[in-house]
């Protein structure tokens, strides 16, 4: 089990195959154990610190093979951007019409990320991009390590954006850096305004946060000002923007980000705030 998330064991596939080594060369399993077992919480926080060991454990390994990845983008000066949000948001769809926008390959690559199938990563691949899978199984998120072998799978070269399209889930993949240079949140207007209040974490580590489905605002109820104000409630800094991958609106505001994101190619302080939030 997950001492972060409480994710259970399976084995992680990347492009149908599973992993052996990591990406420095070592041999190394790449099942995701972090520490197996269960705890019950007892009144003098015994077992409590001991998860609470296990978790700096996990994330300091995990940082580990994030600024391995981060060296790497840089020396290739590849742009790093990891794509979060809930299932269903449009993360793939944000892509594909990205994708057709700046003319595909060799302008991006792609490392998808789901629990199962290559649906996603097919649908990238349609468009004429290199696009590899990688299978969680039962795990939650997305690590540093498995980024590492996915990017061996890869032909990155100077100038080119990698789209890493994280787990759908607004929690857990929050506290894993994957060695990106930004945290991309993608929420769909059909969620409702409170996300970023319900889930701070991920608000709170990301750069930008995308209002997807805008086309839709005329359907749904939904406060584009309520919800830009809780994002930056939990993140002053956070940019916002509106778009629509369906239809093509505000598309051009995300590519001029892209631009600038690729121009300054900065390496962030990554720090894990602690938020929060009175709603």
């Amino acid at each position: 089990m997950c001492g972060v998330c409480g994710c259970g064991d399976g084995e992680v596939r990347i492009g149908g195959k599973p992993a052996h080594k990591s990406h420095s060369g070592h041999d190394h399993s790449h099942q995701h154990h972090h520490e197996a077992g269960s705890a019950t919480v007892n009144s003098d926080g015994g077992d409590q610190n001991r998860w609470l060991h296990i978790e700096q454990d996990i994330l300091s390994k995990n940082d580990r093979y994030a600024e391995d990845n981060r060296a790497r983008f840089n020396e290739l000066e590849v742009l790093a951007l990891n794509l979060v949000s809930s299932p269903g948001a449009g993360k793939t769809s944000l892509l594909t019409a990205t994708a057709e926008a700046i003319g595909g390959a060799p302008h991006m690559a792609v490392i998808e990320g789901d629990q199962e199938t290559e649906n996603d990563a097919e649908r990238i691949r349609a468009t004429g991009v290199d696009a590899v899978q990688i299978n969680t199984g039962r795990v939650c998120h997305l690590d540093a390590h498995m980024i590492g072998h996915a990017m061996d799978e890869l032909t990155l070269s100077a100038g080119t954006v990698l789209f890493i399209e994280n787990v759908g889930n607004l929690v857990c993949p929050a506290a894993f850096d994957l060695g990106e240079h930004h945290k991309v949140a993608i929420l769909s207007v059909t969620e409702g305004e409170d996300k970023p209040i319900k889930y701070p974490d991920m608000f709170a580590a990301s750069d930008l946060m995308i209002l997807n489905k805008t086309d839709l605002l005329p359907y749904v109820d939904f406060d584009v000002e309520r919800c830009v104000e809780y994002a930056r409630r939990v993140n002053p800094q956070i940019a916002v923007l509106q778009l629509s991958a369906r239809n093509g609106e505000g598309m051009e505001d995300w590519l001029a980000w892209l631009a600038n994101a690729s121009d300054r190619l900065t390496t962030p302080v990554r720090q894990r705030p602690v938020v929060q939030v009175n709603a």
